[in-house]
């Protein structure tokens, strides 16, 4: 059987409460120009991500788009590197931090090294 890898809009990060108390409290690191802030054991079956793309670094919503869309994907294609635990799965918030668009494979190198460290944590 096939396992496909989609991004569902529950695995999104969105309310406030959820993303004040993982930036009060989550742990922080950084992956190239990406970085994350996250928190395991968010007491679901599933892990939740959130893309920031700062506009003072890009003041056009297309490129800003174009960035959180690809950070997404990378995020998508490799978010089997994070398996939840036995308490939930982990709450995730990229920032992108430069002033340069990245590439794809940029990104993807990024996010596979950040969803690697982020797994071996406990």
């Amino acid at each position: 059987m096939e396992v496909r890898s989609t991004l569902k809009k529950r695995e999104r990060l969105s309310s406030k409460g959820a993303v004040e108390s993982l930036l009060k409290t989550g742990r922080y690191g950084a992956s190239g120009v990406l970085k994350y802030v996250y928190r395991k054991d968010n007491g679901l079956p599933y892990s939740r991500m959130m893309v920031s793309v700062p506009k003072k670094l890009f003041r056009r919503a297309v490129k800003r788009n174009l960035l959180k869309r690809r950070v997404r994907e990378a995020y998508r294609l490799n978010k089997g590197l994070i398996v939840p635990g036995e308490t939930g799965g982990t709450d995730i918030l990229f920032i992108y931090r430069s002033k340069e668009l990245s590439t794809q494979s940029e990104i993807v190198s990024m996010m596979v090294s950040a969803l690697k460290s982020v797994g071996s944590h406990e």
